[in-house]
């Protein structure tokens, strides 16, 4: 398994963070290697998914667990990725709230040769993601 951390300090309240990044149907907007959502079901705070992304226009699906303001954790269950990704996002600190992004993934089957590789990606699009969240939280 290929872990990822990444973070951020945003300098706004947890609640508007919150509004950007729980809007999760939005994440191809942010999260480049994610090209399309489509939702299959949602129960409370559960949703199931399939995502398109971008390695191969390959289709995943995911279920995904939001916990109000703390946590969103998606668990690829089925296609070319195995694991989950977890973005939480840390109380206030002077004006200001650290969103953390961590992924523990590989490529399943015989993909799995190319974990190394595609971490690299993984690691590069969670920065800009996670950048281009702050940018669009701070304008």
């Amino acid at each position: 398994m290929a872990e990822i951390k990444a973070s951020v300090k945003i300098n706004s309240t947890q609640e508007k963070i919150w509004d950007v990044i729980s809007d999760i149907d939005n994440e191809p907007k942010f999260w480049k290697g994610t090209k399309e959502v489509r939702n299959i079901s949602k129960d409370g705070n559960q949703v199931s998914r399939e995502i398109t992304i971008a390695f191969r226009d390959q289709k995943c699906m995911q279920e995904v667990t939001i916990v109000p303001k703390e946590t969103i954790k998606a668990v690829f269950t089925k296609g070319v990725i195995v694991g989950e990704k977890t973005l939480t996002l840390k109380d206030a600190v002077d004006d200001s709230c650290e969103l953390e992004a961590i992924w523990d993934v590989k490529l399943s089957g015989k993909m799995g040769l190319f974990t190394g590789i595609i971490k690299k990606h993984i690691n590069s699009g969670t920065k800009q993601a996670l950048q281009a969240i702050k940018e669009e939280v701070e304008n």
